[in-house]
């Protein structure tokens, strides 16, 4: 007989798409056992049916199972790393670099990235596809407001030029917000554009199944150009990056051969 859980998994997938199966069980079962909880709920089914009623509850479902944790400048080095190296090779054969923030989140990963890149070209030729499946994620990224926590590792220079402090909270300038276009994507279903010189694609992979991920390293393989890089988080390090068609450039950084 299929337990709650399972029939809650079909249930979300032919109401949104999303494949809660591609997800870690555990993890997954116990964040949202303790939404349902919260919310009063005894059961799985007994939230599907809440959720089928109530559209704000089924975003406040997205939210949670999407887990919107960010900050600008997440793990310094590694955008050094970006800004010294990577950038530089992308930048010798092509100007016009083709780049994707995939599950970008509330949007700290790709505006640090047209930051970072404006150390080697004007923000007025910089332009950045970033991509998320929680479309409340998406909106606070349009917005690009941020508490104070979120700026930890920036910059002090970078955080003069490009935030203005409102109140308690920071504003990214407007000329940055700028070269970010963002839409909504499911990673795991919907098709990828090609050509890219950088992906960035990090602390989301965690949550996948083996298999998902799997799959996600070979359309990323595929949706660059040769020469181009993916940059993943700095816990999903691939262990065997030639499976995919890739080699390491650089710790977390891997060059499509």
């Amino acid at each position: 007989m299929i337990d709650d859980y399972q029939e809650f998994v079909q249930s979300i997938k032919r109401k949104t798409g999303i494949d809660l199966a591609l997800y870690k069980e555990a993890q997954m079962k116990r964040r949202l056992t303790s939404l349902y909880q919260k919310k009063n709920y005894r059961s799985f089914k007994d939230f599907f049916t809440a959720m089928e009623r109530n559209s704000d509850l089924l975003n406040e479902f997205l939210d949670r199972m999407t887990i919107n944790v960010s900050e600008f400048y997440r793990n310094a080095r590694r955008w050094e790393v970006l800004e010294k190296k990577i950038f530089p090779r992308l930048l010798s054969s092509n100007k016009k670099l083709k780049i994707w923030s995939a599950a970008c989140s509330t949007g700290e990963e790709p505006y640090t990235i047209a930051m970072v890149l404006s150390n080697h070209l004007p923000l007025s030729q910089i332009s950045i596809t970033a991509t998320d499946l929680d479309t409340n994620a998406i909106q606070k990224a349009k917005i690009g407001v941020y508490a104070e926590r979120s700026l930890a590792e920036v910059p002090d220079a970078i955080k003069s030029k490009y935030f203005k402090k409102e109140g308690q909270f920071y504003k990214v300038a407007d000329e940055v917000k700028r070269t970010v276009s963002f839409r909504q994507q499911n990673l795991l279903a919907d098709p990828f554009e090609s050509n890219y010189d950088l992906i960035i694609c990090r602390n989301v992979m965690i949550y996948f199944t083996e298999e998902a991920k799997d799959k996600l390293y070979h359309k990323f393989n595929a949706a660059l150009r040769p020469g181009g890089v993916l940059f993943v988080g700095s816990t999903e390090q691939i262990f065997n990056p030639q499976q995919y068609g890739f080699e390491s450039e650089d710790t977390f950084f891997y060059q499509k051969r």
